[in-house]
This record gives C-alpha cells, sequence and structure tokens, in this order.
C-alpha cells in the first residue's frame, strides 16, 4: 500500500480514519514496528502491550495492528480501553519489549493515531520517521487469517491499586477538598472517578463515560469554552476546584472555586513549591509556552528551571536526560518523577493536586492570587496548512530581525519556532506537531503592552499565511 509520510509526526503518528490511516496501515504498521523492535533490542522472542482510546475507530485499529504484530512473531497483551498514562504504566509492570497507545488525543473524532513505546521509552523525531521508513520498504500485505498470540491484561485494575496504595492514607484524613471531574467522554474521566471516590472525596463526574463522538465537548481542557460545563458544576455545587481530562488522559485542566483557570505553567509551579520543600535544587523542565513570571519563581524556590521544547515526547526525553524530578508543558502535559514514572499522567497530577490542598488546606485561590500580577494570553491556535508551517516561521525570524530596535527585542529564542523577549514582555510563535495551526502565546508587564506585542505578531503571522 501507498504510505502517506505526512501521519508521522514529531512525537506520535496521527491522520484521518479512512484517509491516511485504515486497517492496512494499521497491519503495516504492526509488522514495521516489529522489525524496528527486533533490529533495536536484537531479540527474536517480543511482546508488546497495546491500548486504545474510546474512538470510533480505535477497536477496528486494534484488530488490524495486532494482527500486523502476530504476523511477525510477536505476542500482543491486549490492555483494552484504557487513558494512554496505563499503557505508559504497562512499560513498567509487563515483561514486555515495548508498545502501542491506539489515540489521537485532543484531536477531532475523525482522526486516529499511535504512540510508539520501545521498552519504557516514547519514540519520537528520527526514530518515528524510521518506523514509516521501515513500513514503506515491507512487501507485506494485510492479512486477516494471521494465526492470533493474543493475551488479556487488566492492567487497569493493576494501576487503579496502585494509586490506592500511594494516596490511601487520604481516606482516613477528616478535610478534603470537594471537587468535580470532567472527562470529556474520554478515557480517563471514569478512571479518575472511581479513584477519587474509593478514597473518600466528595467527587462529582461529568461525562465520565467514554464516547468516540465527544457529544458534549471536545476533550481538550486547555481550551476554555470546553471548561464551561465544569465552571458550572463547580458554582453550583460550591466546589474546591475541578479537573478536566483530555481524551487520552494525559494532559489536564484545572479550573478553581472562583472559576478561573488554574494555567498548566501556573500548576506546574505549585507542584514545584510542594517537590522543593523536599528536593532542593532538584530540576524542573518546562516548554517554551511557559511564563516568564513561573520560571523565576521556581528559580527563587531553590529549584533549577530549564526552557526546552514542546512536545511529550521531547520533554519527557530532556527529562530523563537532565534527571529531573518535574517536567511539564503549558498544554497540561504534566510529567511526574518523584515516587512516580516520569510520564505524563493527569490523573496522577490531579490526584497530586488534591493531596497537596488536603494536607496543607490550601485555598488554591488565595495562592493564585499571590502571584506577581502579569498580563498573558491563553494559547491561540491560528490554522495554517501544513507545508506552510515552517516557512511562516522562518519569514517572520526576519521581521523580528527587520523590526528588532523599535520592538525593543532582548533576545530571540529559536529552540522551537521563535520566542522573542523585550523589556516588557515575550511572544512565542511555533508550530503544532499535531494540527496544521501555528500556536502563539504573549506576555507583558500591562494589558496595553500585550495587546500591542499580540496585535503585531497577529497582523504578520496572518499577511504571512494568506501569501
Amino acid at each position: 500500500m501507498k504510505v502517506d509520510f505526512d501521519v508521522f509526526r514529531e512525537y506520535d503518528i496521527r491522520g484521518v480514519w479512512g484517509k491516511n490511516i485504515n486497517k492496512d496501515f494499521a497491519f503495516l504498521l504492526g509488522a514495521a514496528f516489529s522489525r524496528y523492535l527486533k533490529n533495536k533490542l536484537n531479540k527474536d522472542k517480543l511482546s508488546v502491550s497495546i491500548g486504545y482510546d474510546a474512538r470510533l475507530s480505535s477497536k477496528d485499529i486494534f484488530d488490524a495492528l495486532s494482527k500486523g504484530f502476530n504476523s511477525q512473531g510477536v505476542k500482543v497483551f491486549d490492555i483494552g480501553l484504557v487513558p494512554t498514562p496505563v499503557q505508559y504504566f504497562s512499560l513498567f509492570n509487563l515483561d514486555i519489549d515495548g508498545g502501542v497507545m491506539i489515540t489521537a488525543s485532543h484531536n477531532p473524532k475523525e482522526y486516529n493515531g499511535f504512540k510508539l513505546s520501545l521498552a519504557k521509552e516514547t519514540l519520537f523525531g528520527e526514530e518515528i520517521k524510521e518506523v514509516g521508513e521501515l513500513m514503506i520498504s515491507l512487501d507485506v500485505q494485510f492479512d486477516n487469517d494471521v494465526e492470533p498470540n493474543i493475551e488479556k491484561v487488566d492492567m487497569l485494575d493493576k494501576y487503579i491499586n496502585f494509586m490506592l496504595d500511594q494516596f490511601g492514607y487520604l481516606k482516613d484524613v477528616e478535610y478534603k477538598p470537594s471537587l468535580a471531574l470532567d472527562g470529556g467522554n474520554g478515557t480517563a474521566g471514569f478512571v479518575g472517578f472511581e479513584i477519587f471516590k474509593r478514597l473518600g472525596f466528595d467527587v462529582k463526574g461529568l461525562f465520565i463515560e467514554p464516547d468516540g463522538n465527544f457529544p458534549n465537548h471536545h476533550p481538550d481542557p486547555t481550551v476554555e469554552k470546553n471548561l464551561k460545563d465544569l465552571k458550572e458544576t463547580i458554582e453550583k455545587h460550591r466546589l474546591e476546584f475541578g479537573a478536566g481530562y483530555d481524551g487520552d488522559g494525559d494532559r489536564i485542566g484545572v479550573v478553581l472555586k472562583d472559576k478561573t483557570i488554574l494555567w498548566g505553567d501556573q500548576l506546574l509551579l505549585l507542584l514545584s513549591q510542594d517537590l522543593c520543600k523536599r528536593k532542593k535544587g532538584a530540576k524542573v523542565i518546562m516548554d517554551v509556552k511557559c511564563s516568564d513570571v513561573v520560571y523565576d519563581m521556581i528559580e527563587k524556590t531553590g529549584c533549577e528551571s530549564i526552557m526546552f521544547k514542546t512536545g511529550h515526547s521531547l520533554i519527557k526525553d530532556k527529562m530523563r536526560k537532565e534527571d529531573a524530578l518535574l517536567a511539564g508543558e503549558m498544554s497540561g502535559h504534566i510529567f511526574m518523577g518523584e515516587n512516580y514514572f516520569g510520564y505524563d499522567d493527569a490523573i496522577y497530577v490531579s490526584l497530586k493536586l488534591a493531596e497537596i490542598v488536603t494536607r496543607d488546606k490550601l485555598d488554591l485561590v488565595q495562592w493564585k492570587s499571590s502571584l506577581p500580577k502579569i498580563y498573558n494570553t491563553p494559547e491561540i491556535r491560528i490554522d495554517c496548512p501544513e507545508d506552510k508551517k515552517n516557512g511562516v516561521i522562518e519569514a517572520f525570524k526576519l521581521i523580528l530581525n527587520k523590526n528588532r530596535e523599535e520592538l525593543g527585542i532582548a533576545d530571540m529564542l529559536t529552540i522551537d519556532g521563535v520566542r522573542f523577549k523585550t523589556g516588557y514582555g515575550w511572544g512565542l510563535v511555533r508550530a503544532s506537531n499535531t494540527q496544521p495551526v501555528l500556536v502563539l502565546r504573549f506576555e507583558a508587564n500591562s494589558k496595553k503592552n500585550l495587546d500591542m506585542i499580540k496585535e503585531f505578531t497577529l497582523k504578520q503571522i496572518e499577511e504571512l499565511i494568506r501569501k
């Protein structure tokens, strides 16, 4: 079959079901990834775990992908419909050589995709492209008659019991915050809800039933309009906070009792402050979208903050190389290494947040209001054709250099798109690795300066896209 190489992204594989991803693609991927694992591990007898999200195409993809693995003699452990963190959890709790999570995370329902792992590490960049090249070179056809070698494993139960063991002491604590969980009809809501209930929390569940049509709202908790129901529930029941999970449970959004949002970098700061009480000097990795305020305040806690590229696999790899105990992104991917495995898990983070609030009797609204006053935007996403994204960014860099003195640009960081810093704020333009969009964010010391830097950038970017 002809393989569309555009589906091989920086840190996963994503495409549209029935267009550039189908059963033939999934079978071929299983066969090619088998060869990849055998080459890297120098082993003939291999096994992998496969989990899948609630998308309507996920079970069909699982069946074809498993046949592809089995056609190459690779055993499949079927861990069923689970959040992505549970698939990662299986890598640490089964004697296996790698794994695949079938998911397109927060993409629209017609999308699906794959997150690939070798041993305990997620593939990204050139590694994913190498699997793609193997797919192109293989002379393998879909075979429905492959002898199955699949074993079902209840990894979800093991995961839930792990959480109950780690946070079980909270059952006996007199004060616990009331909260709500919005699962967005993805795969994490029902899991998180069960854990919180079994720990004795007063928890309200919204849209916790998996449904690949996502009938209530898009499963992306970093977009404020998707938090409308969570805000209303918090207000109606006078809850302390609420957590929203994305479609596959590796990203989190948090809403406070006053219906304001605790953005991803602010949540990371709170977790950093807690970590640094025990681990002075610990390294914290953050992506280029995070606030300067957060970077500065983490340094003041006695930890070391390190700026890096956006991307869950990229951040996770950087975390491992730096031996960091905490990492995160503005988009709500939070990676915890203290007493955990260092991957992004929205359920674990929501439990950790509840633990901090419980233990410290922390008022999150007061904590947020104590932060230095700054004006910033959430992520701004602008549609941009896939083949134009990088060209637009390169052209924008030239514009910035031309207007460097007028804008007061003191520094330009280009590790991921371009982040330009002035004496009064900063702006960011980068290409999304998962969608045909450019991602922008801005921060300044006044609303006037924020509007100025934002309007200048938006005008230039929109003109470049139209060219």
